[in-house]
């Protein structure tokens, strides 16, 4: 195959050109590869650009053929990766010292032959809330749970969440959240949801269900959440209870002074 490169500068620009390994990143599960030093073991192994390095006059392109050679011990399934161009130049963000380097890419999705093993784990559901004083005076909630490849079939998952709380009641409800929209082979993301504005008084379940497009692979997970303060509530108990008293030892003290 081939890719070719733009510069859209104005002046020439040098590029260095290298093959890598796809993942999803930690934190938004996103499209990344591999930097030039990481160890890669696929498509940055399998992929030889006819030249490693290209200098593009302002304005022009520069086409450069590539071949992708697997090996007989190459594992079945889904191999994503990309051929990067970067900018050998160093721009400096103003007023710090942090250098900034530039790159684009052309994706590589490579798929090896033979047994094709799908699959998909939700794990460490937690629920995360700092319960306030005064009830409905809190922030917002979270929900955070880790999705996890666990086959050699690249995913689209899409993951349902609902809270049920007091008497069965739907607190919570977040259908069809496709976050990553791709989810590679052997990757694990973290995700955050966030819960606005839970009810004040409130305990019971979080469930999420997870699952590739079409509706297969299914998995679920859960945590149990509240949203009250019980020292708070158990303050309000006694309180209200001493008042109950001191109505009744009124009333009592009045039926006593009346009879007098």
């Amino acid at each position: 195959d081939k890719v070719t490169v733009s510069n859209l500068a104005k002046e020439p620009v040098t590029f260095l050109l290298y093959a890598a390994d796809a993942y999803n990143t930690p934190r938004d599960g996103g499209f990344a590869v591999r930097e030039p030093a990481e160890k890669q073991r696929s498509v940055g192994v399998w992929t030889r650009l006819a030249r490693s390095e290209v200098t593009v006059p302002a304005g022009g392109r520069t086409t450069v053929p590539f071949t992708v050679t697997i090996p007989r011990s190459a594992s079945p399934g889904d191999h994503p990766g990309a051929v990067i161009a970067l900018d050998k130049r160093v721009a400096r963000a103003k007023g710090t010292g942090v250098g900034i380097r530039q790159a684009v890419g052309a994706r590589i999705y490579l798929q090896v032959n033979g047994e094709r093993k799908p699959g998909l784990s939700v794990q460490d559901v937690r629920f995360d809330y700092e319960v306030p004083l005064v009830p409905g005076l809190g922030k917002d909630a979270t929900v955070t749970y880790t999705l996890v490849n666990s086959g050699n079939v690249q995913l689209e998952p899409r993951v349902d969440l609902k809270a049920k709380g007091l008497f069965g009641r739907t607190s919570f409800d977040s259908a069809g959240n496709k976050l990553p929209a791709e989810l590679m082979p052997g990757q694990r993301v973290r995700i955050t949801q966030k819960w606005a504005a839970p009810p004040p008084l409130d305990w019971g379940s979080v469930e999420l269900t997870a699952s590739d497009k079409g509706g297969e692979l299914v998995e679920s997970g859960s945590t149990a959440y509240r949203t009250v303060n019980w020292g708070v509530l158990v303050t309000l108990a006694l309180v209200l209870l001493l008042l109950i008293v001191g109505v009744v030892v009124r009333r009592r003290r009045a039926r006593a002074a009346a009879r007098t």
